[in-house]
């Protein structure tokens, strides 16, 4: 029998907890945790009866609820708490008629469903806290490990300077150490209590309106913003555009490590395992299936967060249609941003480096990797223009010939004037011209070790 959902991609792009979290019964119990909230900061401010409370958190459970009749009522209420509140009314009724007065009391639509989301994201951003720290720490190990490897660095997909694979490594955990640093600064301002009634005013509510807003606050342990934000859409933005840089990000490490992997680099591979990369024709591939993930996220995430951007200019107090815009967005990319970590955090521990073949890597082109090295040596005995331009005809010499750099420039007498035999070896050695590679690994992990602290 067929699954009515779509899931046969979710293992691949997905993190299973986080499909979770905007499932159905997610989303149905975000909104009920706001009414039973509700109902408890209703009653400490002395609006509704203690005795209310009870009956009304009884109902507030998902699974009493049938989803497939509320996705119908949807369809012709236009949001999901309608509905919703219509079928928690009853369930209260059935345990306390009394109860059931003070349902939804004071509180409209949006403020159920915002601040039911608002609860799905902080249990969203726990997920994403704890993976980036995961993350962090393993490209952390990495970045140290091969802090020494030296590697061909590469500009415009040619090879430029020498740099390490611990240089390379340290800019992606640079990365993720600084998104870690925007999720903690932006958590105060999204985690805010969506509370306003009709239009925002809570008039329904007379003199208990801001002794309920600040119990309701309490009891879900949200801060109280300085009005209610229905259509004021910066806060989830914010966070939608931090996503949208994360998936970036993840995706540079994809295609990093996409290109590393291709047959004719050969430099650092993802972990192999059983089945993992294998083509359905040829025996001998392994394709980097997890960088795929990290890159399909980054391809996504652009045009989910220009919808959440462009569903900002809301009319008034309550939007038609842009607000609907986001309810399938913001979920979705939480969605994609968890799997390419989950993917992330398989490829990273596992690398697989083959620093032998880093080194013939950067022999390929026979010494001309090193030609800055050589002609800013020059440069300090013959003037820039100079030694550039010496450099410049050695190089097309050597490429004409099919020599080594090494070789015409031991033969070149201007240079053997100026630059003896050990001095040529050592400035055409990678070793020595890896400038501050090292030092940025080291700030890379002090900044990370600071974090984690």
């Amino acid at each position: 029998m067929n699954s009515p959902s779509n899931q046969l991609f979710d293992t691949y792009f997905t993190q299973p907890a986080m499909r979770a979290i905007f499932s159905d019964s997610g989303r149905v119990q975000g909104m009920l945790d706001f009414e039973a909230a509700l109902a408890r900061a209703e009653a400490r401010a002395g609006l509704i009866p203690a005795s209310a409370v009870a009956p009304i958190e009884a109902a507030c459970q998902a699974e009493l609820y049938d989803f497939a009749a509320l996705s119908v009522a949807i369809a012709t209420a236009g949001n999901s708490a309608i509905p919703l509140v219509k079928a928690l009314g009853k369930q209260v009724a059935a345990r306390s008629t009394e109860a059931e007065r003070y349902v939804h009391l004071g509180a409209t639509s949006q403020d159920a469903m915002d601040t039911g989301l608002v609860l799905q994201l902080r249990a969203a951003i726990e997920l994403l806290e704890a993976d980036l720290a995961s993350l962090a720490a393993r490209l952390a190990e990495q970045a140290e490990r091969h802090a020494e490897v030296p590697l061909a660095g590469r500009t415009w997909l040619q090879h430029a300077t020498p740099v390490t694979l611990g240089m390379k490594i340290a800019g992606w955990l640079g990365a993720i150490t600084r998104h870690r640093q925007r999720l903690a600064e932006l958590k105060p301002r999204l985690l805010s209590l969506q509370f306003g009634g009709a239009s925002g005013s809570l008039a329904a509510l007379g003199e208990y309106a801001w002794p309920v807003a600040e119990a309701l606050a309490d009891e879900l342990g949200l801060s109280l913003p300085e009005q209610p934000w229905h259509t004021q859409r910066d806060r989830l933005v914010e966070f939608a555009a931090l996503l949208g840089m994360l998936a970036g990000s993840l995706g540079k490490l994809g295609r990093d490590l996409s290109l590393l992997m291709q047959t004719e680099a050969g430099e650092v591979f993802e972990p192999a395992a059983p089945g993992k990369g294998c083509s359905s024709t040829m025996p001998h591939k392994r394709n980097p299936v997890g960088a795929a993930v990290l890159i399909g996220a980054a391809t996504r995430a652009p045009g989910l967060v220009a919808t959440m951007l462009a569903a900002m200019p809301q009319e008034h107090e309550r939007s038609l249609g842009l607000w609907h815009a986001e309810w399938e967005t913001l979920p979705e990319l939480c969605c994609l941003v968890s799997g390419a970590l989950q993917q992330a955090l398989q490829l990273v521990p596992g690398l697989e480096v083959d620093a032998a073949r880093m080194r013939a890597n950067l022999d390929l082109t026979r010494g001309l990797v090193l030609a800055e090295a050589v002609s800013i040596a020059l440069a300090q005995r013959i003037g820039r223009d100079a030694a550039h331009h010496l450099l410049e005809q050695c190089c097309k010499q050597a490429v004409k010939e099919g020599a080594h750099l090494r070789a015409v420039l031991g033969a070149n007498a201007e240079v053997t004037a100026r630059l003896s035999a050990a001095e040529l070896d050592q400035l055409l050695d990678p070793a020595h011209y890896l400038g501050q590679a090292r030092r940025w690994v080291a700030r890379a992990l002090a900044e990370h070790h600071a974090l984690s602290r």
